[in-house]
């Protein structure tokens, strides 16, 4: 099997680039590397350098490749998109310079939606010119990526944004077709949005180039439902666990992968606040130490 594990600076609280929480980037990549990754995202843009020969000297100092980079910005919002396309801009010429493929868009986090996650029942959804105008947002940085950079790049659903529940990908894959916009499936974001993960990838495998592992422990997630927690309740309560510890099929993903011939990245993403009580390289390290136990 030739999938290369990776991780992100999310393993380690980086959120947003000028978080004043966030550790050393440079600490990052000795820890990835120290816990046994082959590869690591570009994180926020603005939290490594933007001089690609000083990351460049960094990621080869340490024997990392950089596999790519997520645009976690609001598509959802209008107001924001000129914030969105220098984000997509500064990314896509980040990854550009060091050979990176993958990059990843990610509608954020929305107030209208955190309070529903992982409850596509209760969401509020768009109406059809603000669907329209948001598909097409994601379509423009799509081909962006794709065409102007050379880049692979793929929609990454994500609780508590507008691109979260089954039904809103199934309609976004089919209304922009797989030359322009692949998936980067995350394991645990579609578990807390309802929806199974490999049985999702068994379905649309000819458009998944990059996978995200993420596991959910299912007692928080049945707590949160229950108790109507949003989004950002939910995280501090720890919905996010180590990888093993969830209700994630792991070794059915593994088998799913092999089977059809899978020989991209997959990266750890351990969501953590920069400062709370969980340790980041404990963390890595237990969720490396997991996947070598299951063949990874």
């Amino acid at each position: 099997m030739t999938i290369k594990i990776g991780n992100a600076p999310c393993s380690w609280g980086v959120e947003f680039a000028d978080d004043p929480r966030n550790p050393p980037w440079e600490r990052v990549l000795d820890e990835c590397r120290d816990t046994g990754y082959a590869g690591i995202e570009l994180g926020p843009v603005g939290y490594f350098p933007e001089d690609p020969a000083r990351v460049g000297d960094a990621l080869e100092a340490r024997g990392l490749e950089l596999i790519g980079g997520v645009l976690f910005r609001a598509f959802h919002d209008p107001a924001q998109w000129d914030d969105v396309l220098d984000g997509a801009k500064r990314t896509c010429r980040a990854l550009a310079a060091h050979g990176a493929r993958q990059f990843v868009l990610i509608d954020s986090i929305s107030p209208r939606r955190a309070p529903t996650a992982g409850r596509p029942a209760e969401a509020e959804q768009m109406d059809a010119d603000e669907w329209a105008a948001f598909r097409g947002r994601l379509e423009t940085v799509a081909r962006m990526g794709t065409e102007e950079y050379g880049l692979v790049t793929s929609i990454h659903p994500h609780a508590g944004g507008f691109m979260d529940f089954e039904d809103e990908v199934e309609r976004l894959l089919g209304e922009i077709g797989p030359e322009t916009l692949q998936i980067c499936l995350d394991t645990g974001h579609a578990l807390y949005a309802g929806f199974d993960p490999v049985a999702f990838m068994r379905r649309h495998m000819d458009r998944i180039p990059y996978v995200h592992f993420k596991d959910i422990d299912a007692r928080v997630k049945a707590e949160t439902v229950a108790n109507r927690t949003d989004f950002y309740e939910a995280c501090a309560s720890g919905i996010f666990c180590v990888l093993g510890q969830g209700e994630t099929d792991f070794t059915a993903v593994r088998d799913l992968l092999i089977e059809h011939g899978y020989d991209g990245w997959c990266t750890v993403e351990q969501d953590c606040d920069p400062q709370g009580d969980t340790s980041p390289i404990d963390d890595a390290r237990a969720n490396r130490d997991y996947l070598r136990t299951i063949g990874f």
